[in-house]
């Protein structure tokens, strides 16, 4: 029963996702050291951001060149605000910051054609 579940969870995110209409990026830089310790952080943190309306994806990428950036995918400006503006954000939010060396440089944009 519980593997129709997460199949019908990864179904209706997918359905979703054809219709994204924000998107965040940032930049970020790790601490010396700190990535195992950060993307443990992260998929612990996604577990709790995960459950906000609107919310479709949220990665964190690592380029051939050893940067780093995070996407965060939304249904709408709206719902990505709600979520960053929430008490669950503002616990787990400190904490990711803990690991960068520099403060996250963001981008919006919302998606212009698919």
């Amino acid at each position: 029963m519980e593997f129709l579940v997460e199949n019908l969870r990864k179904e209706i995110k997918w359905l979703i996702s054809s219709h994204i209409m924000f998107v965040m990026i940032a930049d970020i830089q790790l601490k010396d050291g700190a990535e195992e310790d950060f993307k443990s952080w992260f998929a612990e943190s996604n577990k709790v951001l995960c459950n906000f309306p609107g919310f479709i994806s949220r990665k964190f990428l690592k380029s051939s060149d050893g940067s780093y950036r995070i996407l965060v995918e939304h249904e709408s400006k709206d719902t990505f605000i709600k979520m960053h503006q929430s008490p669950e954000h503002e616990k787990i939010h400190p904490t990711g910051h803990s690991f960068m060396s520099a403060d996250p440089q963001r981008k919006t944009y919302e998606v212009a054609a698919e």
